[in-house]
């Protein structure tokens, strides 16, 4: 699209903009993602007066084409409002975010030939671990996150920015009982393994081809004590270093890739 196209859509499109409410989508890929890939959105806010880069220009054509109202701030008035602190002038308000039930998740495989692939977070507080876990469980092919609704983070905006726009287009459960909800899924013919460093196999020898449900313990504890006892397997991860575990988001990731390699 030519500049002299998105300086009409971006001058018919913008206005000044109230107090944001509601839950926000902020940086560049992310609110392109949430474009991209439809998600309802109230509005976008941008910094009045940006140099529109691709990225930018796209964000402007997509919004106009969806009819979707993109109002302009000063930088301070959008910093002051954004959640994260990091919008890289762009903000879109959107409506809170749409959880699923875990057997939607299992649905998802059916539009391909590969069988289940869940991620399971069992107590993970950080936004960033679960933005980078969703990221790497959508390029490796996984077909939903399921998290608790306690003491367990959400779909915060940290956490969509952190997936670079993953969490868009992966489905999350949230649900109140993980323990039931893997005496479900086992219901339902799926294999339960906790990653943990003391571990029954090594990740290696762990059998992906099923499926699954990967279970990813919190930063600090690891995997609860029930949780645990209810996996079919536990699959530690080797190391010979001085360090005696991993990153929640770097164990998921070296896991996820190993079923995405089993399963290719």
């Amino acid at each position: 699209m030519s500049a002299l196209v998105v300086r009409q859509v971006k001058m018919s499109r913008y206005s000044r903009a109230r107090k944001i409410h509601g839950q926000t989508v902020e940086g560049r890929r992310a609110v392109l993602e949430s474009l991209r890939a439809g998600r309802d959105i109230n509005k976008i806010v941008m910094v009045e007066g940006i140099e529109l880069g691709p990225q930018l220009q796209e964000i402007v054509v997509l919004a106009s084409e969806s009819d979707i109202e993109v109002q302009a701030v000063s930088r301070k008035e959008l910093e002051a409002q954004s959640q994260t602190k990091k919008s890289q002038g762009v903000i879109a308000v959107v409506p809170d975010p749409r959880y699923h039930e875990p057997e939607e998740l299992m649905l998802e495989a059916e539009h391909g030939d590969i069988p289940p692939l869940l991620v399971m977070l069992d107590g993970i507080e950080d936004p960033h671990n679960l933005g980078a876990i969703a990221r790497t469980a959508n390029a490796a092919g996984a077909h939903g996150i399921i998290i608790p609704e306690r003491r367990a983070v959400g779909i915060t905006p940290g956490a969509v920015r952190a997936s670079a726009g993953a969490l868009e287009h992966i489905k999350v459960s949230r649900v109140t009982n993980l323990n039931r909800t893997i005496e479900r899924l086992k219901d339902l013919g799926m294999t339960i393994i906790g990653l943990d460093a003391d571990g029954d196999v090594t990740y290696m020898e762990a059998d992906f081809t099923a499926p699954t449900v990967i279970v990813v313990g919190s930063e600090g504890s690891g995997l609860s004590r029930l949780v645990r006892e209810k996996c079919d397997h536990i699959a530690s991860i080797p190391m010979i270093g001085q360090l005696s575990s991993l990153n929640a988001s770097v164990s998921a990731g070296i896991v996820l890739y190993e079923a995405f390699r089993q399963r290719s």
